[in-house]
């Protein structure tokens, strides 16, 4: 055959496969669409690209759903220690932050995109851009390549590494999906996870605003399911940031499921009610004169003045004099729960990852090879596996990727008796 191995996809999974494939001494081609490999990955964490995460794998398991067993395997193939080492061994330095993260010192997603192109083709990858896969080559078993480039490209071995849906513009429009469908594989349920939720009520006023060291908690009819600590962001339809990316694929499952979703916001968690209520006691008291807004401005960044003040039913420019303990009341409930309720979420335009998948009933675990076609192998976000932020979901990607590389390496080898 022309060749042992062909990735289908250039992202972090299918460098990470095709360099591992290469660096085993096979024959891999890896074939990208776009006009440049690792699209997706140059533009992840707002530029900056959170590698992966340096906590222990079983808090990474915690991060992972719906089967964290599954990657078992692949982490104990290739993990966090593994892929600081890869990059620095072509000359990318790293760097851990808050929460054990792991950015490119230098703070440039493109960088770790170049990095990492630069390895797979240090081990010995053929690496073809703006070459779209048509189809498989199926007719038979085991698979027998692919067809791109207007002919057959024949292989022992194929490796599915196309990505998800999310961020569409980067190349990632789900043509791995067909391509498992006409495996004969199943595609549980898509839909967009780590994605900005829209709200009633939405605040445009205060778009932009970042709120810091609040507790975000998750409420599915009535109940609290969730409960996150640190950032959220208003935007001009609801609400972002890490706190309301955690808790979106819950939200994006719950709304699905016609339940009554809301998210309430402790703007100041390190204040019990009755502490909060005695500090604003405290402050009408010393600020006799002025207006509810002077108030305001010492709890609330500015933008949120107003809408506060018109949920207590009175203006910024009202006298303090007319905060009746009721009132005052209220301000803490206000303070202590903002309540929103989820009526919808972002686009895949706006999704960080894809929430399903490929079934992992139909995939070995130890191998990531398809239980349906001999020769067919899967890695990164095609799989039915997605995370929360942190560096998880990248992780996912280059363990997935590496162990699928090895396996159909392997194969690919001893089919040709190498």
């Amino acid at each position: 055959m022309s060749w042992d191995v062909i990735v289908v996809g250039g992202g972090p999974a299918g460098l990470l496969a095709a360099g591992r494939a290469a660096q085993l001494g096979a024959r891999t081609l890896l074939l990208e669409k776009m006009e440049k490999p690792g699209r997706k990955l140059r533009i992840t964490g707002k530029g900056r690209c959170n590698l992966t995460n340096m906590k222990p794998l079983e808090e990474h398991l915690q991060e992972i759903q719906p089967e964290p067993r599954f990657l078992r395997q692949a982490y104990g193939a290739f993990f966090a220690q593994d892929l600081v080492d890869l990059l620095a061994g072509v000359g990318l330095e790293t760097t851990v932050e808050r929460g054990a993260r792991v950015f490119p010192t230098s703070g440039k997603a493109w960088d770790a995109a170049e990095a990492l192109v630069a390895w797979a083709r240090q081990q010995g990858t053929e690496l073809r851009c703006q070459s779209p896969v048509e189809a498989l080559l199926l007719d038979g078993d085991p698979i027998r390549g692919v067809r791109a480039e207007g002919r057959e490209l024949e292989a022992a071995a194929v490796i599915l590494a196309t990505g998800g849906l999310s961020y569409p513009l980067t190349g990632s429009t789900g043509d791995g999906y067909g391509f498992a469908r006409s495996a004969g594989h199943t595609i549980t349920p898509l839909r967009p996870s780590l994605v900005a939720l829209e709200t009633r009520p939405a605040w445009p006023a205060a778009q932009g605003q970042g709120l810091r060291n609040i507790e975000l908690s998750l409420w599915i009819e009535g109940r609290k399911q969730a409960t996150e600590f640190g950032e959220a962001t208003f935007t001009e339809k609801g609400l972002d940031g890490p706190t309301v990316l955690r808790v979106s694929r819950r939200v994006v499952d719950a709304l699905a499921a016609g339940c009554r979703v809301e998210l309430s916001l402790d703007l100041k968690p390190a204040l019990d009610p009755d502490k909060l209520d005695a500090r604003l006691l405290r402050e009408i008291s010393e600020r006799k004169g002025q207006k509810l807004g002077d108030l305001l401005r010492g709890f609330l960044p500015p933008p949120l003045v107003l809408p506060f003040a018109q949920a207590l039913g009175l203006g910024p420019s009202a006298p303090l004099d007319r905060i009746t303990a009721p009132l005052r009341k209220r301000l803490v409930h206000l303070l202590k729960e903002l309540r929103f309720e989820a009526k919808g979420h972002g686009s895949w335009e706006r999704a960080v990852v894809t929430a399903g998948g490929v079934s992992l009933k139909e995939i070995h675990p130890a191998t990531l090879a398809s239980r349906k076609v001999a020769g067919l192998f899967f890695a990164g976000e095609l799989l039915d596996l997605d995370a929360n932020t942190g560096g998880y979901n990248l992780q996912i990607a280059f363990s997935t990727g590496w162990l699928a590389g090895e396996a159909a390496a392997k194969a690919a080898l001893t089919s040709r008796g190498a």
